[in-house]
């Protein structure tokens, strides 16, 4: 598709997407066919491309997406006008937003988490960090699953499927020094990624001062090999510089087709197996959020779930599959008892280290010219607006990061991951570092040690990343994050008791494995090490947290993770793990749920363990590797 074409189906679909043809957008339950092909529940980052390819390839298949939220008339990026860096968006579209529990290993601190309540799920709410992980990752996902089908030789091609890549132009590239490599997109896919025409005019000290750090800078990190300095494309056209996402590109640019049908402001509530789950598809029980009328929906083929890491799990509790202690306390009649059913929680988590200057800090322009200089303000405004998007408002979240693996950031690395082996091995109990109302099942045990095999090697790996750092800019006071890639501890997504269609509660369980405070304290010494480079030493970098004498001390060190950690970078997944059943798996590699004929989840629930990278392009492969596993059984 030549640019300019791209530039007009883009700009189309913003300003039709809230007037979709009627022939396919539904209300209300009367507008709806007697039955379905598919259901796919959800109009997400996965769900939205999994119908689509369905109804691309299998024309003469009829396919319903039921989504809560609504299509929005405005799905702005991270940073689009007015925004100006600092202040949120006034005019996001509607996100779900989490609150967990009080997690007592990390100070009864909370997790934050916001999840898109609207048609392109999360893709239309994110940061538009559009990373993926490690080789690594995906080949230990292969090894959980039992299948090599997901190695990432296998989900890769999907990578590339699933996005356009538009290279800089030379000036850019120049300016900024961006480096790629195009055959590690090489896709014609209906969602749209580039790098920024702009960066803070700092963002290059820490760049260098990563260098100077030992930090290699490879030319690519979509490749599979990602440990280094590395450029991150945004998920933006590249000529409107506005977000691209499933909204979009999975439905609106494809509408209308005759054998796609959306449903908004209603709610899945469960799926229904009158005769049992073999005998299946099941029916789909639906409730519309307008005056909270019950119907169930008729399906010929299958079910997708695609209602995302959070709301996936609680779609299915309320089916009746879930651990068996938790349904029969819910007052709620076993179908399947899967132990993993919202047993598997993890997220993204890490404190910070802080920093001031003790020198003057002299460029221009930093972010703080967004709030406090309204000449300049403007005129990014201009710029972004021109026919060809320009200036700071392209930058989105940012377009860099660090990825560095545990080898390279602490000499003993080996003491953690020999801790590590030895739990996995059975030399010590595991049971504590489960859910209470899972650590007595086998299976659940026997998947959990699997898991610490898998991750032991992972972080011992001097090529597979343990931590992450993003940044866009240096300006004080200067933030660098530790991401914990590869958490070792176990969250739930549950019910609420009082109130089963209400949100679920999340328990994120931060710190219960007490490895993964050895991991944060080795990341937090080593980004300490960033202040003491020449270039931050040039420029009066002056320790704001945690200080060198918290930093000497380990349990000073770890009070500092407990309480000044996020507990979630708003990366949650893995609550339906692709695993065997006698490992407290969910689905397994072809994404069936075990034991429940005609039903399959889709979406960011099925990874066993999180990959080393923001979530948004991984749940598209997923999306796009589903539709070819679906399209091939169905033909």
């Amino acid at each position: 598709m030549g640019l300019l074409r791209a530039t007009l189906v883009s700009l189309a679909a913003v300003t039709s997407a809230a007037s979709v043809p009627n022939a396919s957008f539904k209300r209300q339950v009367s507008q709806l066919r007697p039955s379905y092909d598919f259901v796919v529940v959800g109009g997400g980052t996965s769900g939205l491309t999994v119908a689509n390819r369905l109804t691309e390839a299998l024309s003469s298949k009829n396919t319903l997406v039921i989504e809560y939220g609504d299509v929005a008339q405005s799905t702005p990026g991270v940073f689009d006008p007015p925004t100006d860096w600092i202040t949120p968006a006034p005019d996001a579209p509607p996100a779900w937003s989490f609150v967990s529990l009080p997690n007592p290993e990390m100070g009864n601190s909370t997790a934050f988490v916001q999840a898109g309540q609207v048609l392109g799920g999360s893709s239309a709410v994110n940061g538009m960090f559009f990373d993926r992980g490690s080789r690594f990752d995906h080949d230990g996902w292969a090894t959980l699953s039992g299948s090599g089908d997901w190695n990432w030789n296998g989900i890769y091609p999907y990578f590339k499927k699933s996005v356009t890549f538009t290279e800089p132009s030379p000036a850019i590239a120049q300016r900024y020094n961006y480096t790629w490599d195009v055959s590690a997109y090489g896709g014609s896919g209906p969602i749209y990624s580039t790098f920024a025409s702009f960066q803070w005019a700092d963002q290059g000290v820490l760049g260098a001062a990563w260098g100077e750090l030992g930090i290699q800078r490879p030319k690519e990190c979509a490749g599979g090999d990602k440990e280094g300095v590395c450029w991150v494309p945004a998920s933006q056209h590249p000529v409107t510089g506005r977000r691209s996402h499933a909204g979009l590109g999975h439905y609106a640019n494809v509408q209308p087709r005759a054998n796609y049908d959306l449903l908004v402001k209603h709610q899945v509530v469960r799926v229904v197996y009158p005769n049992g789950p073999k005998s299946g598809p099941p029916m789909v029980e639906v409730r519309s959020l307008a005056d909270n009328h019950l119907f169930n929906v008729t399906v010929t083929g299958e079910v997708i779930l695609s209602a995302g890491a959070l709301h996936t799990p609680t779609v299915l509790q309320r089916s009746g599959i879930g651990p068996s202690s938790f349904l029969n306390n819910a007052g709620i009649p076993v179908v399947l008892d899967l132990p993993g059913v919202g047993s598997n929680l993890q997220d993204h988590s890490g404190p910070p280290v802080t920093w001031n200057y003790s020198k003057p800090y002299d460029y221009f322009p930093l972010p703080s010219e967004m709030a406090n200089n309204a000449t300049f303000k403007a005129e990014a405004t201009a710029a972004f607006n021109q026919p060809t998007a320009q200036g700071p408002y392209t930058l989105a979240g940012g377009n860099s990061a660090i990825y560095v693996s545990l080898p390279h950031i602490t000499s003993q690395y080996r003491n953690i991951t020999q801790r590590i082996r030895r739990m996995a091995a059975g030399h010590s109990d595991v049971a504590p570092y489960l859910p209470p109302d899972v650590r007595s099942d086998p299976a659940m045990i026997a998947g959990y040690r699997q898991q610490l095999h898998v991750l032991a090697d992972l972080l011992e790996n001097p090529e597979a990343p343990s931590l992450e750092t993003p940044w866009a800019t240096s300006e004080a006071p200067g933030t660098a994050w530790s991401f914990l890639l590869h958490p070792l501890s176990r969250g739930t997504v549950r019910l609420d008791l009082a109130d089963h269609l209400a949100q679920p509660i999340l328990d994120y369980r931060a710190g219960t494995n007490p490895v993964d405070f050895d991991i944060h304290l080795a990341q937090v010494r080593f980004l300490r090490g960033l202040l003491s480079t020449p270039t931050m030493q040039q420029h009066g970098a002056t320790e704001i947290g945690p200080g060198a004498a918290v930093a000497a001390d380990d349990e000073a060190l770890r009070g500092y993770v407990k309480q000044q950690s996020f507990l979630s970078f708003m990366h949650p997944c893995c609550t339906a793990a692709m695993m065997p059943k006698p490992k407290g798996g969910v689905v397994g590699p072809d994404l069936k749920v075990h034991g429940a004929k005609g039903l399959r989840v889709v979406d960011m629930s099925v990874m066993p363990f999180l990959p080393s990278a923001h979530l948004s392009a991984t749940a598209y492969a997923v999306g796009e590797k589903a539709a070819d596993i679906i399209i091939d059984a169905w033909n």
